[in-house]
């Protein structure tokens, strides 16, 4: 009877600890940037509950990006993401298991699910490969996408496999086989340069896994 009774408890534990695992978490409280860090003087700004980057009034001289203050490995990411310009390159991404990079210090390296004409849904590599590394073709995910409009965006990150979700529809489905690419590090929000553009983020929920 004792025996049966430690092992309930060695299981109602295990299961305890699983289930705080898995539970999902705001990373944005819709009113500061606490756990967020970049230029918020000048790029990045708090409207409406929603994280905002970019201008509609004039170009975005460079890439840029707000990332979190810790880094994240295994997980499903949920966010609403709305991409508006006017002229130029339009164009945004979510950083993950990424780091910043000094020289220059507003850019990030690591993977990206990247958002944009002709890159919707699709996983770049972001400044080391530099190139699309995964994904159907943007212009069939494109008809999944309410331009100038929010968009549901799933990301998926378990061990070495990576998928990501617009609107409910799987895009991409990766596995690294590079086994010297980290697979933990910083999320970060881009705003692409060479354009008149705004991206905004909101309900960003983070569910860490084993």
């Amino acid at each position: 009877m004792k025996t049966f009774s430690y092992a309930f408890v060695l299981l109602a534990c295990v299961l305890s600890a699983f289930n705080s695992t898995q539970k999902s978490v705001r990373l944005f409280d819709g009113k500061t940037f606490k756990g967020w860090e970049g230029d918020t003087l000048n790029t990045w700004r708090i409207e409406n509950g929603a994280l905002v980057g970019g201008f509609l009034d004039k170009d975005v001289p460079h890439n840029d990006f707000i990332c979190t203050t810790r880094s994240y490995a295994n997980f499903i990411l949920k966010l609403k993401v709305k991409l508006t310009g006017n002229k130029g390159f339009i164009n945004s991404g979510i950083q993950f298991r990424s780091q910043r990079l000094k020289d220059p210090a507003h850019e990030m390296t690591g993977y990206q699910a990247d958002y944009g004409e002709n890159y919707w849904g699709t996983l770049y590599d972001e400044s080391r490969r530099n190139k699309t590394i995964a994904g159907q073709d943007a212009k069939i995910t494109q008809q999944l996408i309410k331009l100038n409009d929010w968009n549901d965006y799933e990301l998926r990150a378990e061990n070495r496999r990576i998928r990501i979700y617009i609107n409910g529809k799987q895009t991409t489905d990766y596995t690294e086989p590079d086994l010297t690419i980290p697979q933990s590090g910083l999320i970060g929000l881009q705003i692409h340069g060479g354009g008149a553009a705004q991206v905004a983020f909101k309900d960003i929920y983070m569910q860490e896994l084993p």
